[in-house]
């Protein structure tokens, strides 16, 4: 026990009280590279660039295109990463899209939503309807308001989700807050807390109604907060790293998922704009925001997607291997 209780010192520092914990060790380093599976997608089926998300819908995977060769979205099954459709066309033109952005899932409708960021709007694409007919065409859901607008977001009905807001403040600057945002009535409800220390604002972002939180990750910080759905504070962890310094020459965060009873979060440490910035290592807290260990990927992460049904967590990588996934009942 005495051995057990240093242990957890050594890796975690200390924690001034509930709400703000200070992580100053991170070293429980485990390598799963060997449970690392190529998910077995055929390029004789369909072409995907690396510049991908992940999405899940029912017994289908989505995978959204950012720089399509055709089509923006390719279907496949879920168990077995069969390929079976594609659709959404790239482009100005009626029901195209012209900058394709978050896709949200509603399980009750069969369909999935698809922000374009460059029109403003959210297209519905119905998934029997995408399965059957090669040339359908999704329809306009809602106009978007450019003032505010959501970046991603977990879709629970068209008069709740929790969103990921982006709001400009120039041509080229923008301000990110976690809203509530009712797809009906387009009105945003900026969550009330937000950490006054984090200088610079860009994170990631994943909600979890099951477990009523949401968590933030900074990308430019060395900072987590964790949140209840009320907006309400339940943690701030602060890294061996963290600084309230203006700058964006580091990078922290990448992508954050929930999974099962864990957070489970891509980090990099490494130097922004950098050949080697992408991370390759994924941290895993429980809900109360305590560091447990850090699995060791050993490729490079671009985005993460956590498939309950098959206790899978899926990744898009940026290295010999592209599409794969790690059994989680194997490594957490």
């Amino acid at each position: 026990m005495c051995l057990m209780a240093f242990w957890c010192i050594l890796s975690v520092g200390c924690s001034e009280n509930d709400t703000e914990k200070h992580q100053r060790q991170r070293g429980n380093v485990v390598s799963i590279h060997d449970d690392v599976a190529v998910m077995p997608i055929d390029e004789d089926d369909v072409l995907v660039s690396n510049s991908s998300r992940l999405f899940l819908l029912g017994d289908y995977l989505l995978i959204a295109d950012f720089n399509p060769l055709d089509k923006l979205v390719h279907v496949f099954d879920r168990q077995t990463y069969k390929y079976l459709a594609s659709t959404g066309d790239h482009g100005p033109g009626p029901q195209e899209i012209t900058i394709m952005g978050h896709i949200g899932t509603d399980e009750a409708r069969r369909s999935f939503y698809v922000l374009d960021h460059g029109k403003l709007k959210l297209y519905a694409f119905e998934m029997d309807s995408v399965l059957a007919h090669p040339d359908y065409k999704p329809v306009v859901k809602k106009d978007l308001n450019p003032k505010s607008f959501p970046d991603r977001y977990l879709y629970v009905s068209d008069t709740l989700s929790y969103a990921l807001m982006i709001r400009p403040t120039s041509a080229s600057t923008y301000r990110q807050t976690v809203a509530r945002w009712n797809m009906e009535t387009d009105e945003m409800f900026p969550m009330p807390y937000a950490n006054p220390k984090a200088t610079v604002n860009k994170m990631t972002f994943a909600a979890s109604l099951s477990d009523s939180l949401y968590v933030e990750c900074y990308f430019y910080h060395d900072l987590m907060t964790i949140c209840h759905l009320d907006g309400s504070l339940k943690c701030n962890v602060y890294g061996p790293r963290w600084s309230d310094a203006e700058s964006q020459e580091t990078a922290y965060y990448s992508n954050v998922v929930f999974c099962k009873d864990k957070i489970v979060a891509s980090y990099s440490g490494k130097e922004n704009y950098s050949d080697d910035y992408l991370p390759t290592q994924l941290l895993v807290f429980d809900l109360d925001g305590n560091y447990l260990k850090t699995l060791d990927v050993g490729y490079r992460i671009r985005y993460l997607c956590y498939d309950e049904k098959y206790d899978r967590l899926l990744m898009v990588l940026d290295d010999v291997v592209q599409f794969a996934y790690v059994s989680m009942e194997k490594v957490i």
